[in-house]
């Protein structure tokens, strides 16, 4: 399938779902989503998934695991302690290729391309800082170990040529230490609003520092996995709208993946996008059905290629 052929493919995906659905019978199993912390929008997401899944398969029986977000979940489906998770493009491309922080290739599959992430750098509003530079050693939390917004912040300190005093903190623990002057900004990758970010800008107002500068350097070392995307007006009020870099959330699975399990899970993503938007996000950067199959640089696993081809059809 091209880049081509989504519009073709994926036009009337809704309407042949649910024309689909009769007769249909889901796998009889359990299925676990890897999904991310508490507080963020990945655990949001699956936890949604999760829900419509048990609605429209009953015979699955979906849960949604709290996890350190991307590079973990990538290592729970590998080990096979997961059966689906929501991964980072950039973290899948690292793990396909065997680069850090994975010490060897793994073998992965998606089932969709749910939503756009957008990389968030919080500073408190009232201290002046405007730009990276302004953060030259000083206290950074850049993401908890085993996320994706640690691969992507040392790559972008990196391209900034910015050396931080690196702190690797969970979301809750960073904007704590936010908001007690114990660190000068927290590096966040996730949907707008993150309901734990606007909390905190509810008692300490925040800015988000433009990042789009660097896009051109991380996509010459790293590839296209990068974009500039424009926070929404109002995703934090008081905050502005910067532009900042965007990268693509997928939903992947082990290739042995038993495919009637992709079958049921596309047949909700293509059937059921629109009670699948955790009821916080605003804009779009949730499960466009125009670009459901754009999972590059990850293959669509067997069951699910299928599955969309059958829906088109």
């Amino acid at each position: 399938m091209t880049v081509t052929r989504r519009t073709a493919l994926l036009g009337g995906l809704a309407l042949a779902a649910a024309g689909c659905a009769p007769g249909y019978r889901g796998p009889d199993r359990s299925v676990t989503i890897a999904a991310g912390e508490q507080g963020g929008f990945y655990l949001a997401f699956a936890e949604v998934l999760a829900a419509e899944l048990n609605r429209a398969e009953p015979r699955l029986h979906c849960a949604a695991v709290p996890t350190e977000a991307s590079v973990a979940n990538v290592e729970r489906v590998r080990d096979g302690r997961a059966d689906l998770g929501l991964v980072l493009a950039d973290v899948a491309q690292s793990a396909l290729a065997g680069e850090p922080p994975f010490p060897a290739p793994v073998q992965l599959r998606a089932l969709g391309r749910v939503y756009e992430n957008y990389l968030q750098l919080v500073v408190r509003a009232g201290d002046g800082v405007a730009d990276l530079r302004a953060l030259a050693d000083r206290p950074v939390s850049v993401g908890a170990g085993g996320s994706g917004a640690a691969q992507l912040g040392e790559r972008v300190f990196a391209a900034a040529g910015v050396t931080v005093q690196a702190r690797h903190l969970p979301l809750a623990e960073a904007i704590a230490a936010l908001a007690a002057h114990r660190i000068d900004a927290l590096l966040w990758s996730g949907g707008l609003p993150t309901p734990a970010l606007a909390e905190l800008n509810r008692t300490t107002p925040l800015a988000l520092l433009p990042l789009a500068s660097v896009i051109p350097r991380l996509r010459a070392e790293h590839g296209p996995v990068y974009e500039q995307v424009q926070v929404p007006a109002g995703a934090y009020p008081g905050v502005g709208a910067p532009a900042t870099i965007g990268v693509a959330n997928l939903l992947v699975c082990a290739p042995g993946l038993p495919p009637d399990v992709p079958a049921a899970v596309v047949r909700v993503l293509a059937g059921r996008a629109a009670n699948l938007v955790p009821a916080q996000a605003v804009g779009t950067q949730f499960l466009d059905v125009r670009t459901l199959i754009g999972t590059q640089p990850v293959p669509l696993h067997a069951g699910a290629a299928d599955t969309y081809r059958a829906l088109h059809g």
